[in-house]
């Protein structure tokens, strides 16, 4: 029973997403989280003064289920399967963050000095932190669609436009991590 407590290698996982995006195929769904944020706000009324969220979001209630499934699927694994309650980081990793100041790398999963309640205060870490979450929710909206939208359900759809973004995901976060992060700390 030790392997619930272990990460699942690739030939489980990976054939687990498959079924799910099969099944979803086959009933005619299309998986992403992004589009659960549209059908939050549609439920809420933004409707009546956005065209954007004037839909039927009744038809995407069953979306709304996995992205609860998501959050207490996470909750249960990191409190209820987990040895260890903080996420492994790579070591090689932690000794770069710490070069750069982040003393809390290694025993905190995010930052301290960056999403701590300390941080706000700092007027360079609101504006990262804004503008880093305008960038998502822009980039998804002009996308189409978020990361696991284009790369799960968008591949293997084999639609090319999901590959031109995914291929975009992977480059924009080489830039972030190579040249953004070390320019920014």
């Amino acid at each position: 029973m030790n392997w619930i407590f272990e990460p699942w290698p690739w030939y489980i996982s990976g054939p687990l997403i498959a079924t799910t995006m099969a099944a979803l195929l086959f009933v005619g769904k299309n998986f992403g989280m992004s589009s659960n944020l549209r059908t939050v706000c549609a439920a809420l009324g933004a409707g009546r003064s956005c065209d954007f969220f004037d839909f039927d979001w009744r038809g995407q209630r069953w979306n709304l289920f996995v992205i609860a499934g998501a959050v207490i699927g996470g909750f249960v694994a990191m409190h209820y399967l987990s040895d260890n309650p903080i996420p492994q980081i790579n070591p090689e990793v932690i000794v770069q963050l710490k070069q750069k100041g982040f003393e809390s790398a290694g025993s905190s999963y995010l930052p301290d000095e960056l999403f701590g309640n300390h941080a706000f205060p700092s007027v360079k870490n609101i504006v990262l932190l804004l503008g880093g979450g305008f960038l998502v929710g822009f980039g998804a909206r002009y996308a189409g669609g978020c990361t696991s939208g284009h790369a799960i359900s968008g591949l293997s759809n084999l639609q090319l436009p999901s590959l031109i973004a995914v291929a975009g995901f992977f480059i924009g976060g080489l830039i972030m991590v190579h040249v953004i992060f070390p320019f920014i700390f």
